[in-house]
């Protein structure tokens, strides 16, 4: 793979972001430019985003959330250095706690330590988030990491 940089997402990454987030079939509705900083961004060295992820934090737990990789870069590893990161500052920012809904990558977050989780005992402040409430069909699997 060429290098790549994973790094905090600026307000210039919104549209890539959103852009990015569409051509993968995820939610962008309530995606915005004020929630940028809460994302994280893979690109080259010419900026072409090749992958996103993004939490939303209440206390000691937080809904990982937006995870994308372009379709030219899977399979080497990027999704999973931008989860390592994701969990490494979550943890640094006193999350105990990640959650996360899925409809298709379920045995992905499986096999990097992520296990099903009743969606209905999921905290109250996480259930309110769009993710939950409204965006992820009650279908989605819903898993958890202790960090």
């Amino acid at each position: 793979m060429n290098a790549h940089v994973i790094r905090p997402a600026h307000s210039g990454d919104y549209r890539s972001i959103r852009a990015l987030l569409e051509s993968e079939g995820l939610p962008t509705q309530d995606v915005t430019v004020e929630q940028i900083p809460r994302f994280y961004v893979a690109s080259l060295g010419d900026a072409r985003l090749l992958g996103c992820i993004a939490f939303e934090q209440f206390r000691s737990d937080a809904l990982l959330r937006s995870l994308a990789v372009a379709d030219g870069s899977r399979r080497q590893g990027l999704g999973h250095a931008l989860v390592e990161i994701l969990e490494r500052d979550a943890a640094i920012n006193g999350v105990r706690h990640l959650f996360l809904l899925t409809t298709t990558a379920a045995d992905y977050f499986t096999a990097i330590g992520y296990r099903r989780f009743d969606r209905r005992l999921v905290p109250d402040q996480l259930q309110s988030t769009s993710q939950f409430a409204s965006l992820c069909p009650a279908s989605a699997t819903c898993m958890i990491k202790n960090l």
